[in-house]
């Protein structure tokens, strides 16, 4: 329930059109629950956006802290921080992906916090890794491979070409 009493289980308002400056009034924060969100052609839905970047903010702090406070206690000679995000970044996706997939009554919006929001910042290696399973689960295990280790391949020559360019500057 919303502070003015409106149900948080209804579909969010939608504008009527692009010049309506009603519905471009920013929103208490109080205000904002997660209801259903509707997403037209080109249409601009500033709820979605919010979801996502306090998702954001929330994973980019949870990586900083998991990562140092593992660094901390094991040192940094090797990245068991990384490491450890990135695993737990693929258990929390798959499982989180999975349970929303299996609930078509559950609120979309959730969909933009969590694994959207969240998970991205917190670690982008869960999405290579969700999109490796999914391909696989589809049958195109070339496809899988190929995106697998190009992946992987491709990534450390940009990583080292970037670095390389860094280091010309």
């Amino acid at each position: 329930m919303t502070p003015d009493r409106e149900s948080c289980c209804g579909v969010i308002s939608q504008r009527d059109s692009p010049t309506n400056e009603e519905n471009l009034a920013p929103k208490p924060l109080a205000s904002l629950c997660l209801r259903p969100v509707r997403v037209l052609k080109g249409e601009f839905t500033l709820q979605k956006y919010l979801l996502i970047a306090i998702g954001g903010a929330l994973g980019s702090i949870a990586r900083f802290w998991v990562t140092a406070a593992v660094a901390g206690r094991t040192g940094i000679r090797f990245p068991y921080g990384t490491l450890i995000v990135n695993l737990t970044a693929c258990l929390v996706i798959g499982f989180t992906l999975t349970f929303m997939g299996k609930r078509v009554d559950m609120n979309p919006a959730w969909r933009f916090l969590f694994p959207i929001g969240f998970i991205g910042a917190y670690s982008t290696f869960s999405t290579y890794e969700w999109e490796t399973l999914s391909t696989l689960r589809s049958g195109a295990f070339v496809l899988a491979a190929l995106y697998a280790v190009g992946s992987l391949i491709l990534g450390l020559i940009a990583v080292w070409a970037g670095s390389a360019i860094a280091e010309a500057l």
